[in-house]
């Protein structure tokens, strides 16, 4: 576990906010490699993409035995620290940590958001008994490992709904959040660059922006936010061009 402690250690001191890590999301092995070998300081899977990539939907239909498998591919094949996205943690949140772990991860997503279209979310109080059990599987095996506590109040909404009262919401769960245990506060569906800098300046915890078409990696920077991610856009995008490189291969001309 030492490199593995290392790692943690590392990963952790790459949440700078104005610094951010740039975590362009994996979902393979093979994406992986590619990822690092674009200068990427850590890498990080995303849910989306790795139930996509293995024929299933989002939302924990992917079950955790073959999210660990890929995990542990993953962390085979590279020295840089790996982040897992965990959706709501499974059926048992200690355990899923703690097999993540041992899989390799110095770092887990963790959502508030129920699972099922309707589902809502969990209470504060829900989400940091969540958190605090996350947080206690992880100090038995590898204390630095990151929890990137997330809330899905802004993924729910259109982002025109977005609100001020939106974001005391959310800065009350990241408060909430980090006494439990969280080691950052990720965002994801937030655009608005007002919204986002008073979450930069306010939050308790390093905060995670999901990146937009709409706002640029400079502008985070200058936001304060510590670590930017790209959900599935990486994964559409390579598919995208394997689908056009397939039908240009199908043309005789």
């Amino acid at each position: 576990m030492s490199n593995r402690a290392a790692q943690a250690k590392l990963f952790r001191s790459l949440h700078t906010p104005g610094n951010p890590v740039v975590l362009f999301n994996i979902w393979d092995a093979g994406s992986a490699k590619a990822v690092a070998g674009g200068g990427a300081k850590a890498l990080a899977t995303g849910s989306w993409s790795v139930a996509a990539a293995h024929g299933f939907e989002d939302g924990q239909k992917i079950p955790l035995s073959l999210v660990l498998d890929n995990l542990r591919r993953i962390t085979s094949i590279t020295e840089l620290p790996v982040s897992v996205d965990l959706e709501g943690g499974y059926d048992h949140i200690e355990t899923t940590v703690r097999l993540a772990i041992e899989a390799g991860a110095i770092g887990f997503n963790f959502e508030d958001g129920k699972l099922g279209k309707g589902a809502g979310m969990f209470s504060v109080e829900e989400q940091s008994q969540r958190i605090a059990a996350a947080r206690e599987a992880t100090n038995r095996v590898l204390p630095d490992v990151f929890i990137n506590a997330r809330t899905d109040i802004f993924l729910n909404a259109e982002s025109n709904t977005h609100s001020e009262q939106m974001l005391d919401e959310a800065l009350e769960r990241a408060a909430a959040y980090a006494k439990a245990g969280g080691d950052g506060f990720f965002v994801p569906g937030l655009v608005d660059r007002k919204l986002i800098a008073r979450v930069c300046a306010q939050s308790p915890l390093p905060v995670n922006i999901m990146a937009a078409p709409s706002t640029s990696t400079k502008e985070l920077h200058e936001l304060g936010v510590a670590r930017i991610s790209y959900g599935p856009h990486p994964y559409r995008l390579a598919m995208k061009a394997l689908a056009q490189a397939a039908a240009t291969a199908q043309r005789f001309e």
